[in-house]
């Protein structure tokens, strides 16, 4: 678990992710998102907001995850959606954390 937040740091830190409500949203609705990550302690409306998006834009979702541990992650202090929006590190990131 430490090493997925070890990686969306570095993924942050390389321009793969994008954070936040609205970032996230843009990202999903021009296609660029291919994994979003939704904190499992965020509100039931953003919950159901993103993951309605994300189904209907066919794009994987997840959840994972603390908001405020996602957020230290990625240099921010509580984040409850982030984008992945690079192909080979989301494939990385499922296959690390489907260990």
């Amino acid at each position: 678990m430490k090493r997925i937040y070890s990686m969306l740091g570095l993924g942050r830190k390389a321009g793969f992710i994008e954070t936040g409500g609205t970032a996230c949203e843009l990202s999903i609705k021009k296609k660029k998102c291919n994994l979003l990550i939704i904190a499992i302690n965020a509100s039931q409306n953003t919950k159901d907001k993103f993951m309605s998006l994300c189904k209907r834009y066919k794009i994987k979702y997840i959840l994972f995850g603390d908001k405020e541990l996602l957020g230290k992650s990625t240099g921010k202090e509580s984040i409850s959606i982030i984008a992945i929006t690079d192909k080979q590190f989301t494939e990385s990131l499922i296959k690390k954390l489907s260990t």
